[in-house]
């Protein structure tokens, strides 16, 4: 199975990127993780935020695949247990399903993401800077598929 996870924002720090390919490269083959990186609109003095949204949006959409589930990650989402999901991973898979998962810029996904999602995911009620949520995703992506394969990573 693989799980795509389209972000917006390609000019990360590099303890981004390091922190994400350490979890990145622990993935099996049963169980492998992509990064899609949309470049985010440049932001001027007063943008139109919306027209923003609405545009970055569009481009996360354009890379998904119409095969795959949509998941987006989003603060109103369900919260779960990493068990949980693990749950759900195992089902997708079952399906025989990729995943593209979608997360937004610093104002968030389009109202259009957010509707053609078959999944919404919250990672916490609070509000994560967007580059961090990439190496969380991974983290518990990686913790979840280690208890699909009985692996002694995950010790709740």
């Amino acid at each position: 199975m693989i799980i795509r996870l389209i972000a917006i924002g390609n000019k990360m720090p590099g303890w981004v990127a390091s922190g994400f390919e350490e979890y990145q490269k622990r993935f099996t083959q049963e169980f492998e993780l992509e990064l899609i990186e949309i470049p985010a609109i440049k932001r001027l003095k007063n943008p139109p935020t919306e027209r923003i949204i609405e545009e970055e949006g569009e481009k996360l959409l354009e890379a998904t695949k119409k095969s795959h589930h949509l998941m987006v990650l989003d603060v109103k989402g369900a919260s779960w247990t990493t068990p949980q999901l693990a749950t759900k991973l195992k089902r997708w898979q079952d399906d025989g399903r990729h995943v593209d998962m979608l997360i937004g810029g610093p104002d968030g996904l389009s109202n259009r993401c957010l509707q053609l999602a078959e999944t919404k995911w919250s990672l916490s009620p609070l509000t994560l800077p967007h580059p961090l949520v990439r190496i969380v995703v991974a983290e518990q992506l990686y913790r979840a598929m280690s208890i699909l394969q009985n692996h002694p990573y995950h010790r709740a």
